[in-house]
């Protein structure tokens, strides 16, 4: 008989790994994207499409998907789940029209949606004091972003990118079935038998949900749309070729990923607030700084016409683009904690709500970025969008905690 500590880690340990397995997979289009954008001739909406089209129906499918983790419990959903996109990850390699990758794409994209079953599944097999640096660990599944840009660019140079898929079904198929042999089910976590969709769905109604969709969409919406595009922007703007442009692009995506804990971590020692706050400052000076296109200027001086370069090499780029990995990291665990306190016996359907904000927001601003590109010229108008969207962030959180604080510096005087 299992120990409940083994248990506790033997879930969040698999758990982990699944949801690293199934990020791979779900943004495996970013880069399988760059050789078939050249065979189907596409361009740069189509291809912002293509990479997105994962990531709409894996966003999509949060909701009911955290609603059936409150009522039937994580292990089974997240089981059946990604067995269901075995054979579609598979069948890829026999595609040959756009419109054909456009369908499998929805149906890999379902391999997304087991953050909003992995989240609460995780949680609850931890104390509450503990939950933030539980869900940090498990997001920092999100790292299957970078480990697809080492795996597929490798396949792709090894046999062409049909290999990809039947390497990645395998995986996928091998993973679910370690994942049934090393995980638990804990009948006491299930919290929704006795309660109605509707009932769940009344969450809706609360304004701190969607304060909470907006942050997440910008610190996931804006990893997932990023490390989409990243691999694609390096090799348009610096010529890198698709496997130099992947590791750079890895260099956004790792931390990005792996240092999610760090922010679970911050969430429980400082709160989630003062977290999230200075994650959004910091991402309103990278996307500032990385905004600034390439720019060649013509001084009028005493001395004649002085010409003047500005702009971001490849090695200060991928800097500031580490640095915002980095920040989102830490966000994307803060948002969760935020949800952890306020939604304790809630945290599958509010989470599924959040989730899908950001899914969506990762689904849309690749396409965004592509139609920018295409009505300016200007690849880093992406990120100027990003920018724009980090200032509503903190123009919101300032107003809407902004009353909260009043409130706790009465008590204080009271006191």
């Amino acid at each position: 008989m299992a120990s409940q500590r083994y248990k506790q880690y033997a879930v969040l340990a698999s758990s982990t790994w699944s949801f690293t397995v199934c990020f791979m997979v779900w943004m495996m289009l970013g880069v399988v994207g760059i050789p078939l954008k050249q065979q189907l001739g596409l361009n740069e909406t189509e291809f912002g499409i293509l990479a997105a089209t994962p990531v709409l129906s894996g966003s999509l499918i949060r909701v009911p998907l955290g609603m059936w983790t409150d009522r039937f419990g994580g292990r089974i959903v997240m089981f059946i789940l990604m067995l269901s996109t075995v054979i579609p990850i598979y069948v890829m390699e026999y595609a040959t029209a756009y419109w054909h990758f456009i369908v499998i794409g929805l149906f890999i994209g379902l391999a997304g949606g087991t953050f909003s079953v992995g989240t609460p599944y995780v949680a609850r097999w931890f104390r509450r004091d503990q939950q933030g640096l539980a869900m940090g660990v498990f997001g920092a599944g999100n790292s299957g972003a970078a480990v697809n840009k080492f795996v597929a660019p490798a396949l792709i140079a090894a046999a062409g990118w049909t290999l990809v898929p039947k390497v990645y079904a395998g995986v996928m198929l091998v993973t679910a079935l370690l994942f049934w042999c090393f995980s638990f089910h804990d009948p006491k976590h299930v919290v929704g038998k006795g309660v109605t969709v509707a009932e769940q769905l009344k969450v809706l109604k609360d304004p701190r949900v969607w304060r909470y969709s907006q942050y997440y969409s910008v610190v996931f919406g804006g990893y997932v749309g990023l490390s989409l595009w990243m691999t694609k922007y390096y090799v348009g703007e610096y010529g890198f070729d698709i496997k130099h442009a992947a590791f750079l692009a890895a260099c956004f995506s790792l931390p990005g990923g792996v240092l999610r804990a760090i922010g679970g971590w911050m969430s429980d020692r400082i709160g989630a607030y003062k977290t999230t706050w200075w994650v959004m400052w910091v991402l309103l000076a990278c996307f500032f700084i990385l905004s600034y296109p390439q720019t060649e200027m013509v001084i009028a001086t005493i001395n004649g016409p002085q010409s003047l370069h500005i702009g971001l090499n490849s090695w200060l780029f991928t800097g500031v683009m580490f640095v915002a990995g980095i920040a989102m990291a830490v966000g994307k665990a803060s948002v969760f904690k935020f949800i952890s306190d306020d939604f304790t016996d809630n945290i599958g359907a509010v989470s599924g709500v959040v989730g899908l904000a950001g899914g969506l927001g990762g689904f849309i601003l690749p396409i965004l970025f592509g139609a920018l590109v295409d009505l300016t010229g200007i690849r880093s108008s992406c990120f100027m969008l990003l920018y724009g969207t980090a200032a509503v962030s903190l123009v919101w959180m300032h107003y809407s905690f902004k009353p909260l604080a009043r409130e706790l510096e009465a008590a204080r005087a009271a006191a």
